[in-house]
């Protein structure tokens, strides 16, 4: 009788997410972002105004937005400032009704002059899971796409795990010996957003994302899935998005970049939720309402608890020779 072969063991969460959004039939190459969640640039037009702002403000005539979904941020940034160069990184399609003027491609550019923004791409980076299973060690987590069952792997201290992953979450993510405990290992997202300021010769960097710190790390990890503007069950099958918070910190160390909170930018870059005042109502009513409507965008992009809790990751680069102090 012909020996059965063992089972082919389920993918690793890293591997798994990896195919459900980019693979061949993936999630980001069939579905447009702004139909499952919303982001600052589909929040208002304010967000796109001051980007426009940081870019002319450091002397920048360039704006490349990576993961730049149905070119949302990009066309929003050439009615406010047609004279900008503007380049949409991203795996799908050129979008029918992206303006002729922005430029469209699906891989980085080798080198830019200019500013570089990534909102929210960082948290779609599939990395590896791992759990501390009932004897303290914490393991590799595999899941089956099609179900979304877990299984445990091998150790992170065993000689099959790269050493890259384990010295990361000793530095970064240090997991107690307590069983359940959970961590996205952040080192995919570390080296591709250093892949991407390697490329800026001059200019600036800026990854925008939902993260942490270490001091406070969530003690059973962020996996999330989205899908029709609601969070459904977290599943690899490529039908909804993936996505879990980014250690900014990490991130932040691996570019020599500074980790700011996304209301303190916007503010200084002429963004707050303040409401006209009102006997300008009765003076000039449709400005009033242009300007009460435009508080409503503001205070939503600044707001606590919400999108003004967003990390930017911000690095100046000048002649090439990586990150530069700036304001």
């Amino acid at each position: 009788m012909p020996a059965v072969p063992p089972p082919t063991p389920d993918p690793t969460w890293k591997q798994a997410w990896d195919v459900a959004l980019y693979g061949a039939q993936g999630f980001y190459r069939r579905e447009s972002p702004a139909a499952h969640f919303r982001t600052s640039a589909h929040a208002s037009p304010r967000f796109a105004a001051a980007l426009v702002r940081m870019a002319r403000q450091a002397g920048l005539d360039t704006v490349v937005d990576i993961g730049a979904g149905r070119g949302e941020l990009l066309t929003q940034m050439h009615l406010l400032d047609p004279g900008l160069d503007l380049l949409g990184v991203e795996i799908a399609h050129r979008p029918a009704a992206l303006p002729a003027a922005v430029a469209w491609t699906a891989a980085l550019p080798e080198s830019v002059e200019g500013l570089v923004v990534a909102n929210e791409w960082l948290d779609d980076i599939p990395c590896h899971v791992v759990e501390v299973d009932d004897d303290g060690a914490a393991r590799v987590v595999h899941v089956d796409p099609a179900t979304g069952r877990e299984s445990l792997g091998a150790p992170v201290a065993d000689r099959s795990v790269p050493a890259s992953l384990r010295d990361w979450l000793a530095r970064w993510w240090p997991l107690e010996p307590v069983p359940g405990l959970r961590a996205e290992v952040g080192t995919t997202r570390d080296a591709a957003w250093a892949d991407v300021v390697r490329r800026v010769r001059a200019g600036m960097a800026v990854a925008i994302d939902y993260g942490h710190v270490r001091g406070s790390r969530p003690p059973l990890g962020t996996l999330r899935s989205y899908r029709h503007g609601r969070e459904v069950d977290v599943l690899p099958d490529g039908s909804r998005d993936v996505t879990a918070h980014v250690a900014v910190d990490a991130v932040a160390a691996a570019v020599g970049g500074a980790v700011r909170r996304q209301r303190d930018v916007l503010r200084e870059l002429g963004v707050d939720g303040r409401r006209p005042e009102p006997a300008a109502a009765t003076r000039a009513p449709a400005a009033y309402l242009t300007a009460l409507a435009a508080a409503g965008e503001g205070a939503e992009l600044t707001a606590e608890g919400g999108l003004g809790d967003f990390s930017w990751v911000v690095s100046h680069v000048q002649n090439g020779r990586g990150p530069a102090p700036g304001p």
